[in-house]
């Protein structure tokens, strides 16, 4: 439920369970933490709490919706004056850690929560399916800034954001202080991608990377 459908009211109720239950993930942790828990601390009916919410998993979606956007917004300020690719996607690389960096904590939680196919979390989901186009379309912003061959432009960014996904996968495990390595890694591999990105003009890679392509679009669903 968007809360641009609410009134005023409804909207500030939905904000508070929201707000609630992210605040209790970090205290309590992701599985001990329950709806009838959030609604009491709350101070909600267990019902209200259910009418915006219903499921844990859909307050975990709520989460991955608002981090994208967070994302968006810094990674767009940043990339204003940035024209190579690299620049620009550890930009939005960065951006995205930020927005998730307080909830490093119960990381490994949402990771499985969103695991099995039909979880409402799951970002190749259905359910998912605005926020993940949301988040595709920061990396299109990427790649339209950049120097980019016009025959990688249409997927490029698509790819871009399955690489974000395993960076999150690997910040999630990460328990270096401020996770650093994390850090470490997009500052490496942005540069490196967009190295191998340029590299996909030349004659003798360029039909290996259309192969790829093409394998992909074939796998997809």
């Amino acid at each position: 439920m968007e809360s641009e459908k609410l009134d005023g009211k409804g909207a500030q109720t939905r904000a508070l369970v929201l707000e609630t239950a992210l605040g209790m993930f970090r205290t309590k942790g992701y599985a001990k933490t329950t709806m009838r828990a959030i609604a009491a601390e709350a101070g909600v009916s267990l019902g209200s709490a259910y009418y915006y919410f219903a499921s844990k998993d859909e307050l975990v979606l709520e989460l991955y919706r608002e981090s994208v956007t967070e994302q968006r917004a810094v990674a767009t300020e940043a990339l204003a004056g940035l024209t190579g690719l690299g620049e620009r996607l550890r930009a939005a690389l960065h951006a995205g850690i930020d927005a998730l960096t307080p909830y490093h904590a119960f990381g490994g939680a949402f990771v499985g929560s969103a695991l099995p196919p039909d979880s409402a979390v799951n970002p190749f989901g259905g359910p998912s399916r605005e926020v993940r186009e949301n988040a595709v379309e920061l990396f299109n912003e990427v790649v339209q800034g950049a120097k980019v061959p016009q025959f990688l432009r249409t997927q490029l960014p698509e790819l871009l954001w399955l690489g974000y996904m395993g960076v999150v996968l690997f910040w999630v495990y990460d328990r270096s202080e401020g996770q650093r390595r994390t850090r470490t890694l997009i500052d490496g591999a942005a540069p490196l991608i967009a190295k191998l990105v340029g590299f996909s003009r030349l004659p003798v890679v360029k039909p290996l990377v259309e192969e790829a392509l093409a394998l992909k679009a074939r796998v997809q669903p």
